[in-house]
Order: structure tokens, then sequence, then C-alpha cells
């Protein structure tokens, strides 16, 4: 169970950050694209704002894309580090679910 515990986590938050990314890369799914993007970055004092626009919708999207797969995952976590709250912690607690809370838990005393 713990792999399927994993994969449910690495799926949900890959698959979230893909949709950030594509939302600002190409306007995707509601979002604005670079151009627009870039002037909100630039609007909250982030500038060049599309420069910030680009760097962030790349590593969303190709940090989404590595962490879903499970391939470089490392890299792809420090990519993708984010304030994601909500779906995050949905995964996380449905994964922790699946594979169980670990040795140092009272589950694994008590049963």
């Amino acid at each position: 169970m713990m792999d399927v515990g994993l994969l449910i986590i690495r799926l949900v938050i890959g698959v979230l950050f893909i949709g950030h990314g594509a939302q600002k890369l190409f306007g995707w799914f509601g979002g604005h694209g670079l151009k627009g993007t870039g002037g909100w970055f630039e609007s909250i004092g982030m500038k060049p704002g599309v420069m910030m626009a680009l760097s962030a919708g790349l590593a969303e999207l190709i940090g989404g894309i590595l962490f879903a797969l499970g391939f470089l995952t490392p890299l792809a976590a420090l990519m993708i580090v984010g304030t994601e709250y909500n779906l995050t912690l949905i995964s996380v607690a449905i994964g922790i679910a699946l594979i169980g809370p670990g040795r140092y838990a009272l589950d694994f005393f008590l049963f």
C-alpha cells in the first residue's frame, strides 16, 4: 500500500502543478498566459514580469511532470515548492491513510 499512497501523492501534486504551469505559460484552464501573468507579477513588484512568469510557469510545468512521473524526484520537488495548501493536505492525508503512520505512531504500538 505504501507504493499506492506515494503514487497518489505524486500524481495529485504533479498534476496540480502541471495545470498551474499551463495557466501561466499558455493561458489554459482559465489562466492568463505569459502576458497576463507577467502583468500581475509586475503589479506586485516582480520585474521583469514576463520573465518571472516564464520562470514560474516552466518550473511548475516541468517540475509537475517530473514529480508525477517520479523522475528526478528531488529536483522536481524543489521546482514545485509552493503554497497549493488545500489539495496538498488532502493528498498527503490520503497517502498516509493508505501507507500507514509509520513506526513512531500510537497505531504502530497499539495495532
